[in-house]
């Protein structure tokens, strides 16, 4: 008769689960750096001043915000 080893089980689990945490951090990082060097551009060739640039931040840190409470 074989028996499973539950230690094994778990350990693979575990791989599983930090290998796919270790795939979503890095697409959100890809996602942010994006976004970012989109609102760049924009503010570049839109010759935004320092306070319309702030104010671009300040919008996108709540947008980011308000998709982190949806998550919840």
């Amino acid at each position: 008769m074989t028996y499973l080893n539950p230690n094994a089980d778990s350990d693979a689990l575990n791989a599983l689960l930090t290998a796919a945490r270790s795939d979503e951090r890095r697409g959100r990082a890809q996602a942010v750096a994006d976004r970012l060097a989109a609102m760049a551009t924009h503010i570049g060739r839109q010759g935004l001043s320092g306070v319309e640039a702030a104010e671009l931040l300040r919008y996108e840190a709540q947008r980011y915000r308000d998709e982190s409470q949806e998550l919840r």
